[in-house]
């Protein structure tokens, strides 16, 4: 069973994030604030729904929510300042776009660092605890996902539709076989040893 909330705050903001060990695309994170009565059965942890409940979640959630945001962060600014800082810099860019401003912030995980003046608790498996970083979660992946569907078109051969750029074998011998492009993270090691190029 999820909570409502955390703390004795009113406005409390819970905030998550996608892609952390994709080879490609964005870290994607968002925030949301739900209001205290908010129910749903279905909701939980994103990576424990199926794809298809996590559609039926997300206009649900963005209807129900009191405010919701969703920042994207390109691979240039991970491989520029590293996956953590970018994961934390994505979810700070969704707090503050929130209106109102929370007054409390809940994080899924061990890591953050203050915005604002807002005091916040980080939260292992949060996503799993807690609905509003739950709510986090799904809108995260959702359009992570939708945003992976979109370059899938561009480049099809690395079959991002399907993995969502995440280090399946399939992707690396894509990576192998026709190389990199700019949705590449190249502070990853993009293959494994044996897969490398001789040169």
């Amino acid at each position: 069973m999820l909570y409502n909330k955390f703390s004795h705050f009113s406005i409390e903001s819970g905030t998550d994030e996608a892609g952390r060990g994709c080879l490609a695309g964005p870290v994607t994170a968002a925030a949301v604030i739900l209001p205290e009565n908010f129910e749903n059965k279905i909701l939980n942890d994103s990576k424990q729904l199926t794809e298809k409940a996590r559609e039926q979640l997300r206009p649900f959630i963005e209807e129900q929510a009191i405010s919701f945001a969703v920042t994207h962060l390109e691979p240039l600014v991970i491989d520029e300042i590293n996956i953590l800082n970018a994961s934390i810099k994505a979810m700070q860019e969704s707090i503050l776009k929130l209106n109102p401003k929370p007054e409390y912030i809940i994080v899924d995980g061990n890591r953050f660092k203050p915005v604002l003046d807002i005091p916040h608790s980080c939260i292992v498996k949060g996503d799993a605890k807690f609905m509003s970083i739950a709510a986090a979660s799904v809108l995260a992946k959702t359009y992570r996902d939708e945003y992976m569907n979109r370059i899938h078109e561009e480049f099809p051969m690395y079959n991002w539709k399907q993995n969502k750029g995440y280090p399946t074998q399939e992707h690396r011998e894509a990576i192998r076989k026709y190389g990199i492009t700019k949705y590449h993270r190249i502070s990853y090691r993009l293959l494994p040893e044996q897969l490398k190029l001789e040169i």
